[in-house]
């Protein structure tokens, strides 16, 4: 028995190798029909359609993508079998079938990949890990999107997500460090964008928010301060934001007392003052009212002091400074009779003359501040003839008065005007010999004040001051 090898006639196509060939999306089957520009047709629309996915993301792509893949088998097939020379080709089912199976199994094996990819990406996204999530998408290259965009897309959007949180994250801790309440609210508003994005970033915002949080309270009481102030003051946006608030009630407390006591020994006296009372009127059960309490008094009786220093320094004459407009010193001594001094201002030509331990310089060890104008006439004593040594036929009546010191005496405590409103001050009268200034035309000496001493001043000043 004779055996023929059977051998195909030239320029015949197997209709499943040309389908195969199409499969590849590489326009293979048509090039095997000697059709060049279906083959071209077949490959730039893939090429666009995978770039349209790769690009977009959209599934709707994919499915144009399946047609296509599709449509280029079923064609292929059938313009192969409408040809009269066609056979059963072996080498080229062979040949094409390897490549098809190739194009298809990487593209499953990198769409499964990809799948993994984001698998690993959503488990560090909701363990709050960025940086994880991070590293998980950097696996993701071309290959990945041309095969699964759509699933390796949502991955983007989690990087996206978690470099917009490393950047609140350094907002966030400037502030902390500069206790800027600017830097807070543009970190509080990147996380609140973050969360507003969508569902799923509950916990990586939560870790950023926690980094920040547990460096409170910092090593500057006033940037504390002035960082919880600010977290109270947000209001609650029923989100995970809101833990701030637990965070903020936490340490205010303490803050607000250390800023006042820093803010004392800087004399930012009424600053001071306003961080002692924020504790008591927002924490009115804290441990720490009574020290808070305590340094209102001591801002106040700093901000009174100081005002009554001011005004002492500003006194050049009885209608000044604080003799214009007395203020008060809580914390001056109580003015008692037969104890205390006195801060005396204006014309001191008298009282400049009383005991030292009647006087002080310093506000602060005050029980009374006396205004004392320029002395005028008092009561009349004693009105005595005098003639002038060049012309005898020139008497003058010369009368003596006491000397009147107006005064305006003021308890230092209460900033209120006490009795009396003038003090009189005795002395000698009629001296024999009375010298004075005159110009040519002598009209006299005029009324005079009576001659005093340091005794007759104290015991004029001797009521006034309760000695």
């Amino acid at each position: 028995m004779t055996y023929r090898t059977y051998e195909p006639p030239r320029g015949s196509v197997d209709p499943l190798a040309v389908a195969l060939g199409n499969a590849t999306l590489l326009g293979t089957g048509y090039l095997l029909l000697r059709r060049k520009r279906l083959a071209a047709t077949a490959v730039l629309g893939a090429a666009v359609l995978l770039h349209l996915t790769a690009r977009t993301a959209e599934a709707r792509y994919e499915v144009l993508l399946l047609a296509w893949w599709a449509a280029g088998i079923a064609h292929g097939w059938f313009m192969a079998r409408r040809r009269p020379e066609h056979a059963v080709r072996p080498g080229q089912r062979a040949g094409t079938l390897a490549l098809a199976l190739a194009v298809v199994l990487t593209a499953t094996l990198l769409r499964i990949d990809a799948y993994g990819i984001e698998e690993r990406v959503t488990e560090a996204r909701e363990d709050g890990d960025c940086r994880a999530a991070v590293a998980a998408q950097g696996g993701v290259w071309w290959g990945h999107r041309l095969a699964g965009a759509p699933v390796v897309e949502p991955g983007d959007a989690v990087v996206a997500a978690c470099h917009r949180l490393d950047g609140a994250a350094s907002v966030l801790a400037r502030a902390a460090r500069t206790g800027s309440t600017e830097d807070l609210g543009r970190g509080f508003g990147t996380l609140t964008g973050v969360l507003n994005d969508g569902p799923g970033n509950e916990q990586t915002v939560s870790t950023t928010l926690d980094t920040f949080l547990d460096a409170l309270p910092t090593d500057d009481a006033c940037g504390t301060a002035a960082l919880t102030a600010w977290l109270r003051g947000r209001g609650p946006s029923h989100d995970v934001l809101d833990r701030s608030a637990g965070t903020a009630a936490r340490t205010e407390p303490a803050a607000l007392v250390g800023c006042g006591d820093h803010l004392m020994t800087e004399d930012a006296w009424p600053r001071a003052r306003d961080h002692y009372q924020q504790l008591l009127d927002t924490y009115p059960d804290d441990s720490r009212t009574d020290e808070a309490r305590g340094g209102v008094r001591k801002a106040t009786l700093a901000i009174e002091l100081n005002r009554v220093r001011g005004l002492v320094d500003d006194t050049y004459d009885a209608s000044s400074g604080y003799c214009a407009k007395p203020a008060k010193y809580s914390g001056a001594p109580a003015y008692r009779k037969g104890s205390g001094r006195a801060l005396f201002l204006g014309d001191s030509e008298y009282t400049g003359q009383l005991p030292g331990s009647w006087r002080t310089g310093d506000p602060a060890k005050a029980a009374l501040v006396v205004c004392a104008d320029e002395a005028e006439n008092g009561a009349a004593v004693q009105t005595c003839r005098y003639e002038n040594k060049k012309s005898k036929y020139l008497p003058h009546q010369v009368t003596f008065h006491k000397v009147k010191i107006p005064l305006k005496v003021y308890a230092l405590r209460t900033g209120k005007r006490l009795d009396p409103r003038s003090v009189q001050i005795g002395g000698g009268s009629c001296p024999s010999v009375l010298r004075y200034e005159y110009y040519m035309y002598d009209l006299g000496p005029g009324d005079q004040f009576v001659s005093t001493s340091k005794s007759g001043v104290r015991d004029a000043f001797r009521p006034v001051l309760g000695r």
